[in-house]
């Protein structure tokens, strides 16, 4: 289950951390039904009890985009009503385009659906609470309970041949569980106990957020990205008149945007989203005569580009600053072990996509888990983790290696780098099937 979801961009980083799921025999807390009726389920949460007595009117800087695949997720156990009768902010459209060019790709939907959903971190909390609650009788949830050793049975130890996991909290009680479940972030204790190599790197990037107050009222459901050559900067729609920030730029950069009094610092993103400083005009002729090229072959209705909207103004204290970096673990499951969330994989938060696989790997840990109990298998076994690996692994490690592949490509001002990325987006943009693809992938 989650304990912390932190900003992202669009559903960017989630981060899973606090304990982590130990679970006395499994399941992913709220997915209770009649495949696990017999089960007894234990969340470690290492925070305290969280509860949002009063939806305050000031939004908070951390939030998530949900993606359309995510919300199905949530709302098959009753918390994505939670989350509509508090607040959140369907987008309908996205446009990244590149600040070296005129290069842009546009995502849009002719029926006009949702393409997703920005969230308070907040709001998730405590609709996961509430439907926490509303299963207390069949989940039992330990705050403020932090496990400071394992003891593994099978391949793990060779001198313990039972089938329980065995855990020692902080205060030195002891737990067993025939499937321990880590989703306690990238500095996952659960993955380091176990054992599992996890290939990570920092990128020479922070990411600065912020709540912004638009100029002017608008509807304001596009989700916005500019290519910057020193990193990505998003707004995501909160409401009519507000956004949300996050810009991914040099650690000393960032640092100085966080320091920055407000006037400057709201130029420096009207000028991020608006300046023409970087084009050159040898790659702008490029890209009119391949724009000229692919009308001559092409001659479609195009998608129209929309300019972003001003800011006027940021939120008092809402700017804050955290490094990124990239992660994944060789493994995401032993016996009686499996990964979830960051504790298995971090991604760069250009695309959005963070949170969303965190909440693609419950959703397919679930479902081996509810075939292994209603053929009556140990749920423990491997027999059936693997198949949750390999599902999660082949879609994680595609969009991990594309992610940062693209994070590389838009780090640089050199011209056949430049040159090449524009050509791709305005490729992008024109093959209609390349771009419902993309789209259909990042909504599950």
């Amino acid at each position: 289950m989650l304990d912390c979801l932190e900003k992202t961009y669009g559903g960017w980083r989630g981060i899973w951390r606090g304990l982590g799921l130990c679970m006395v025999f499994p399941s992913c807390v709220p997915w209770y039904d009649i495949h696990f009726h017999d089960k007894k389920i234990l969340l470690l949460e290492a925070g305290p009890k969280k509860v949002l007595e009063k939806l305050p009117e000031t939004y908070s800087n951390r939030v998530s985009s949900i993606s359309p695949g995510s919300a199905t997720l949530l709302s098959s156990f009753g918390a994505w009503d939670h989350i509509c009768n508090m607040r959140y902010k369907a987008f309908r459209r996205m446009q990244v385009w590149d600040a070296c060019s005129e290069a842009l790709v546009v995502f849009d939907k002719d029926n006009l659906d949702d393409m997703g959903y920005v969230v308070e971190n907040d709001v998730i909390m405590h609709a996961l609470t509430q439907q926490l609650e509303a299963v207390s009788d069949r989940v039992t949830v330990l705050y403020q309970s932090k496990a400071v050793g394992y003891t593994w049975p099978g391949p793990f130890s060779m001198t313990d041949s039972s089938p329980w996991v065995h855990i020692t909290l902080g205060d030195g009680s002891t737990l067993q569980t025939k499937l321990l479940i880590g989703a306690d972030g990238h500095n996952s204790r659960v993955r380091q106990a176990a054992g599992i190599q996890n290939i990570s790197w920092d990128y020479d990037q922070s990411a600065v957020v912020a709540t912004l107050h638009l100029s002017e009222v608008t509807e304001n459901n596009v989700a916005w990205q500019r290519f910057l050559p020193s990193g990505p900067i998003a707004l995501l729609p909160l409401s009519d008149t507000l956004s949300s920030l996050v810009w991914s730029t040099s650690h000393e950069h960032a640092a100085e945007l966080v320091s920055m009094d407000e006037e400057h610092f709201v130029d420096a993103i009207n000028s991020a989203f608006w300046s023409d400083a970087n084009h050159t005009d040898f790659i702008d002729s490029a890209s009119t005569m391949l724009h000229y090229a692919v009308a001559f072959l092409k001659p479609t209705k195009a998608s129209a580009r929309q300019l972003p909207p001003s800011v006027a103004r940021v939120d008092a204290k809402s700017r804050v600053l955290f490094p990124l970096g990239l992660g994944h673990a060789a493994e995401y499951v032993r016996p009686r072990l499996a990964l979830i969330g960051d504790a298995a994989h971090r991604v760069h938060p250009l695309a959005g996509q963070g949170v969303n696989m965190g909440f693609g790997d419950i959703s397919s840990l679930v479902h081996h888990l509810r075939t292994a109990a209603f053929d009556g298998k140990d749920l423990g076994s491997m027999s059936h983790l693997t198949g949750y690996e390999t599902d999660r692994q082949r879609h994680n490690t595609a969009l991990l290696a594309a992610i940062d592949l693209l994070k590389r490509l838009y780090s640089t001002s050199a011209t056949p780098l430049v040159l090449l990325r524009t050509w791709g987006l305005q490729a992008t943009n024109a093959v209609s099937p390349l771009k419902e693809q993309i789209m259909a992938f990042a909504s599950k």
